[in-house]
C-alpha cells in the first residue's frame, strides 16, 4: 500500500468513531422511508461539521440530500450512496445504519487530502426498503455530472460484484357492480371472480417463464360482503426477471391477462405503478476490481465469485447510467439474516462496529484510485458505454 493509500487508511480510521457514533444512533432510532429525518439530520450535520456543503431537499424529497466538498484540482465527480431507511417493526434489518455512515466516513476521509482532485458528493438517498429513493434521483437528474457511484451493503460474504432482479410493483383495480349476491346475482358484475380468473391466468403464465422471472401476487380487496357482488376486486403484484427488457415483456403479458379476466365478466379493469421501478444492478467491473483490489490490500482474504441476488436493489437505476458498485461485506461471521431483528442488532454490536471501520476504508480507497487514475474512469466508463462493435478509436 503506498503512501497516500496509507493516509487515507489512517483518516478512515480517525472518523471511524464519528461515524459509528453516527450508526449507533440511526440503528437505535429507526423511520420508515421517507420519514427519515433524524437520520438525514444526524449525518448532515458531521458533513457539515467537516466541510462540507449540504443541499436538502433534494430531488424535491424531503428526506433526500447532496452533501459536496470540492478538491483543491480539476478532476473527476465522485459520488458515495448512502441509504437509512428502516424496516417496518423490525428496525435496520438490512444495515442501513451502517450503509448511510460509511459513505459519510469514506467521503470524509477522502476530503483530508490537500491533493484531492475534483468533488466528493454524499448522496443521501430514501426510501429504498420501499418505493426506492434513488430511482426518483436518477429521473429528477440529480446524478448529472457524477462520474461515478460507489456504496456498500452489510450481508454474508464479501462480494464485489453483484447483479440484481429487475422489479416491476403493479397494483389491478377491477370494477364491476353491486347487487344481491341471491335475489339479483344476474344484475350484477363480479369483480372479485374476475380477479380470481386473472390470479388462475398468471399461475399458468408462470409455467413458461424464464429462469429467474417471478410473478408473486396478493389480494388487497375483495368484496365488502358475502350478501353483495363484488364491485371492486384489487390485487398487488411484485413482477422480477434478471433483465429490463425480458422484464418489460412479461410485464406486458400480466397485464393482457388482467384484460381477458375483466372481459369475461364485462367487468373493468385499470391498472399502476404503486411503487417504482427497478432496473437490474449492473456492477462495474473495472470498479470492482479495485475494491477488490483494496480489500485485499486491507487483509481481506475470502472474496467470494459475483454473485446473482435474489432480491432487487434500486442501485440498479443509477448503475443503469453511471458507473457503479454495490458490494457486500461480511456482517460477523455471516450467519445473521437479513431482514430480521437479529441482522439489525448485529448491525449495532461489536461486528458492526468493525465492518464499519472495513467499509469506510475500502470505499475510501477506491474512492481515491476512480480520482486519481484517469486509466480506470476511462475503463469504467467504457464499460458502461461500450462503443459498437466494428468501431475504433
Amino acid at each position: 500500500m503506498d503512501a497516500l493509500k496509507m493516509f487515507f487508511r489512517d483518516q478512515a480510521c480517525i472518523v471511524w468513531k464519528e461515524a459509528w457514533e453516527a450508526a449507533r444512533l440511526i440503528g437505535e432510532r429507526p423511520e420508515l422511508g421517507y420519514q427519515e429525518y433524524f437520520a438525514v439530520e444526524t449525518l448532515t450535520q458531521l458533513l457539515k461539521s467537516h466541510g462540507f456543503e449540504i443541499q436538502q431537499p433534494a430531488a424535491g424529497l424531503d428526506t433526500a440530500f447532496i452533501a459536496r466538498f470540492s478538491g483543491y484540482k480539476p478532476g473527476p465527480r465522485l459520488a458515495f450512496l448512502a441509504e437509512y431507511d428502516a424496516l417496518p417493526g423490525i428496525g435496520h434489518g438490512c444495515g442501513h445504519n451502517l450503509i448511510g455512515a460509511a459513505s459519510v466516513g469514506a467521503a470524509i476521509a477522502l476530503s483530508k487530502s490537500l491533493e484531492l482532485p475534483g468533488e466528493i458528493w454524499v448522496v443521501g438517498s430514501p426510501a429504498e426498503e420501499t418505493s426506492g429513493g434513488k430511482v426518483i434521483l436518477v429521473n429528477e437528474g440529480a446524478f448529472e455530472g457524477v462520474d461515478a457511484a460507489l456504496m456498500f451493503h452489510p450481508g454474508s460474504q464479501n462480494a464485489t460484484i453483484i447483479s440484481s432482479l429487475a422489479l416491476d410493483a403493479l397494483e389491478f383495480v377491477f370494477l364491476g357492480k353491486a347487487a344481491h349476491a341471491v335475489a339479483a346475482a344476474y344484475y350484477g358484475v363480479n369483480a372479485l371472480e374476475a380477479l380470481i380468473d386473472f390470479f388462475n391466468r398468471t399461475n399458468r403464465l408462470k409455467d413458461n417463464l424464464p429462469q429467474d422471472a417471478y410473478i408473486n401476487g396478493i389480494i388487497t380487496e375483495g368484496g365488502t360482503s358475502p350478501n353483495v357482488i363484488p364491485e371492486r376486486a384489487v390485487a398487488r403484484f411484485y413482477l422480477r426477471a434478471r433483465q429490463r427488457k425480458v422484464l418489460n415483456i412479461i410485464r406486458n403479458q400480466v397485464i393482457r391477462c388482467a384484460q381477458e379476466a375483466a372481459s369475461a365478466v364485462s367487468a373493468k379493469i385499470t391498472w399502476n405503478m404503486f411503487e417504482n421501478s427497478y432496473d437490474e444492478m449492473q456492477s462495474n467491473r473495472a470498479l470492482a476490481g479495485a475494491f477488490e483490489t483494496n480489500l485485499r490490500e486491507l487483509g481481506v482474504r475470502n472474496i467470494s465469485p459475483p454473485q446473482s441476488a435474489m432480491g432487487s436493489v434500486d442501485m440498479g437505476n443509477v448503475s443503469r447510467i453511471v458507473p457503479a458498485i454495490h458490494p457486500y461485506l461480511t456482517l460477523g461471521g455471516g450467519m445473521n439474516i437479513p431482514h430480521t431483528r437479529d441482522f439489525a442488532q448485529a448491525c449495532l454490536s461489536a461486528p458492526g462496529e468493525r465492518l464499519l471501520l472495513l467499509a469506510i476504508q475500502a470505499l475510501a480507497l477506491t474512492g481515491w484510485d476512480i480520482l486519481s487514475s484517469p486509466k480506470l474512469l476511462n475503463l469504467a466508463k467504457r464499460e458502461l458505454n461500450p462503443r459498437p462493435s466494428g468501431k475504433q478509436r
